[in-house]
């Protein structure tokens, strides 16, 4: 195995292999981090679907369970907010991946702390507002992702490049990304490292339910859709819900009428419950070629031995006849 990926995201943050775990809400508790963190990559606790006191245990929990940099996926829209990065800052925590709100409100406030902050952008005009926010790193996450999606649609294979060619911080890649030949690809966009969601959902140490897990291993291509645009584009599995929220919105439904449909509590019920019928499953299109369920250190091995034998499988170019002539 590759003894380390050296890269500016890997100095950033302190860790051998560029491989960053999505932190996904009702799925990046502390177990998946320090897994992640002490395979060489770097784990993210996801505080979307915690309350403080909670987010303030899984962070202890992850401490004791590696010595390794770990991080804390924040989405800023949080009502709760304030006292969420009350939480992360009392408890020491260094490395911020920020999403889901303006990068500004609380950047100066980390680094002041000493943290390093990313911030995850679905297009270009989010990732200009994070540089001049000085964060330190952005992520690019397309539109293959699981979850909340941005509203213009835009791919990783689109998005990767014309963030890099923008900014000069480092960009991590985002969106459809499962396996080592999905990381070579990022990387010759000119990405500096990989975040991956679904296929770290799919391990024994996320917090997902089974039926989730199941769900994710049995789907295939085209079994994701995305819908409820009207409230925030979302890629979910095709279960009951998805096809009812898509039915409802292909028939006219208002704003008002797909938050009433939503209700509350629904990844929740999908993800961390298990309800086939009535929750939300979000996955991304990664999961057509996520076949098992594998420990997460297994899953960083992988990423990094797939991506080595990908790096020596690629076709080398070849001269022509006219240039051997010369």
């Amino acid at each position: 195995m590759i003894e380390s990926i050296p890269t500016r995201v890997t100095e950033l943050f302190g860790i051998r292999y560029p491989v960053i775990q999505g932190g996904m809400i009702w799925v990046s508790g502390h177990k998946l981090a320090a897994a992640v963190s002490n395979a060489g990559g770097l784990g993210l606790i996801g505080a979307g679907s915690m309350k403080p006191e909670l987010l303030r245990q899984h962070i202890r929990d992850c401490r004791s369970g590696t010595d390794m940099p770990f991080g804390v996926n924040l989405p800023l829209m949080r009502e709760d907010v304030e006292n969420l990065v009350d939480v992360i800052l009392d408890e020491g925590v260094r490395i911020i991946f920020t999403s889901a709100g303006h990068p500004g409100k609380f950047t100066r406030r980390f680094q002041e702390a000493g943290c390093v902050v990313a911030h995850v952008v679905p297009a270009l005009k989010f990732a200009l507002k994070a540089g001049e926010a000085g964060c330190d790193a952005v992520v690019a996450e397309g539109f293959e992702a699981g979850g909340h999606d941005g509203v213009d649609e835009i791919t990783t294979m689109c998005l990767v490049p014309e963030i890099v060619d923008a900014l000069d911080i480092p960009v991590i890649a985002a969106g459809g990304i499962a396996d080592g030949r999905g990381m070579v690809a990022a990387f010759a966009l000119g990405a500096e490292g990989v975040q991956v969601g679904t296929r770290f959902a799919a391990t024994p140490e996320s917090s997902a339910s089974g039926e989730y897990k199941r769900r994710v291993v049995e789907a295939r291509g085209g079994d994701t859709v995305i819908t409820l645009k009207r409230v925030t584009p979302v890629r979910m599995l095709k279960n009951p819900f998805a096809l009812k929220a898509l039915k409802a919105e292909l028939s006219g439904a208002s704003r008002d009428e797909q938050v009433a449909l939503l209700g509350s509590k629904r990844e929740r019920k999908g993800i961390f419950e298990g309800d086939w019928e009535e929750g939300m499953f979000e996955a991304g299109q990664g999961i057509s070629i996520i076949r098992e369920i594998l420990p997460a250190a297994e899953v960083v091995r992988r990423l990094v031995d797939e991506y080595g034998k990908t790096l020596r499988s690629l076709p080398l170019p070849r001269k022509t006849n006219a240039a051997n002539q010369e």
